[in-house]
């Protein structure tokens, strides 16, 4: 890969970057559509879920995230040493057998140790594409490449989910397996795009140095911590929300089918604001657009708060889309940080860290968010979002003051 971010699809370097930005999109589709269903799908009903159906949900739903950062170093790992592509592609094809096997059954225990392993799968993706994005994006269109990355990444979340959301309207519970068999047929059709793209003929790094000694270049760096540890944070508001969103929109007033129409236009309004918010971050720098993305969370998570009190009232859900639109600026930000501090040599490695960040954060959160509500009820979602927003700001700030003091060189220079 050259180290010259391609400006054009037309580039042959480019053909891989392109293979990676689709088969991204095909995996958080398939990733989305199933998620949105699962928690009704376990529990054989689509309605009045409880605080003991919230504690089965979480534990079996927290064993993917269990899955992904207690591997995902090691995946990233042998990434760097055996190549990108293998462990990409070995992910996707573990991933969509794992999906395929969800169908099967509504055991808990079965669910929940399929979950363990689609994690393994999961983190093993996500480190592989972000490491193989990173090769192709030279220092000044990093942001740039992220932010099409995460494009490309969110979009088939939320726009995966949207198709979820509707599944679970439309279709009775009996029928919401074939839902993960869609899952599965998305992922394959990934696969089957990474080949057409590249015509069968990827780059295949081996011979790098041994899995020990990559993991000790990458664990040794603070300043990679320092970058990645919002992210715990973020994704402990963000597991919560994909886990339980489906179940409890009714709840508050807003059905289901709307909720996914939402959610659906997001998705493809994020096609269109990443790839401008990262060349914003090219621009001005990193660590302001880390900052509008900060203010952003803490405004969607003000207007949560509300919404889970009052409603979903007209005024709350323009504070909460105001936010929203505020928020999407730290993926690209945060991700083409992360690109600065890493070596060419432990690139995957280095990004398994966020992987495992945001993996733990899903954990935590659920734990967090099921125990404060099943013992205060609303109060205890607004004392979680409350100790969210105060935790990443506290972040925010401690990196600003890094940045300006030289010992986190995350920033571009403004141009």
């Amino acid at each position: 890969m050259s180290d010259a971010a391609p400006s054009s699809l037309t580039r042959p370097e480019a053909r891989p970057l392109f293979a990676v930005f689709g088969a991204t999109f095909f995996i958080r589709f398939a990733f989305g559509i199933t998620t949105a269903v699962f928690a009704s799908y376990l529990l054989g009903q689509s309605q009045g879920l409880g605080g003991a159906s919230l504690g089965t949900i979480g534990l079996v739903i927290a064993m993917s995230p269990i899955g992904e950062f207690s591997t995902v170093l090691f995946s990233g790992a042998a990434a760097d040493r055996w190549g990108r592509w293998r462990v990409l592609v070995a992910g996707m094809v573990v991933a969509a057998i794992l999906t395929a096997l969800v169908s099967t059954t509504r055991s808990a225990l079965a669910l929940g140790a399929i979950n363990l392993f689609f994690g393994v799968a999961s983190g093993a993706i996500l480190a592989s594409s972000l490491a193989l994005v990173a090769d192709a994006s030279g220092p000044e269109e990093r942001g740039f490449e992220m932010g099409r990355f995460d494009a490309m990444n969110l979009s088939g979340w939320v726009l995966g989910f949207a198709v979820g959301l509707a599944a679970l309207t439309l279709l009775p519970n009996a029928a919401l397996g074939a839902t993960f068999l869609l899952g599965a047929a998305v992922l394959t059709a990934g696969l089957l795009f990474i080949l057409v793209v590249t015509h069968g003929r990827v780059a295949l790094v081996a011979g790098r140095p041994r899995v020990p000694r990559l993991l000790a270049q990458a664990l040794r760096r603070p300043e990679v911590w320092w970058v990645t540890l919002p992210w715990l944070t973020i994704y402990m508001l963000i597991g919560t929300a994909l886990a339980f969103l489906g179940s409890s929109s009714g709840a508050v007033g807003f059905p289901s089918i709307y909720l996914a129409v939402a959610i659906g236009g997001g998705g493809i309004a994020l096609v269109f604001t990443q790839p401008v918010f990262g060349r914003w971050s090219d621009r001005f720098g990193r660590i302001r657009l880390l900052g509008v993305g900060t203010a952003g969370f803490v405004l969607v998570m003000f207007a949560a708060g509300l919404i889970a009190a009052y409603g979903a009232l007209p005024v709350l859900l323009a504070v909460a889309g105001i936010g929203v639109i505020g928020a999407l600026a730290y993926g690209p930000a945060a991700l083409a940080a992360l690109t600065d501090l890493s070596a060419s040599l432990t690139r995957a490695t280095t990004m398994a860290i966020y992987s495992l960040t945001i993996s733990l954060g899903m954990v935590l959160g659920l734990v967090v968010s099921t125990t404060l509500y099943d013992a205060l009820g609303t109060e205890g979602l607004d004392l979680f979002f409350g100790g969210i927003s105060v935790t990443l700001v506290a972040l925010t700030i401690f990196q600003w003051r890094r940045v300006r003091s030289g010992k986190l060189p995350i920033t571009t220079p403004a141009r």
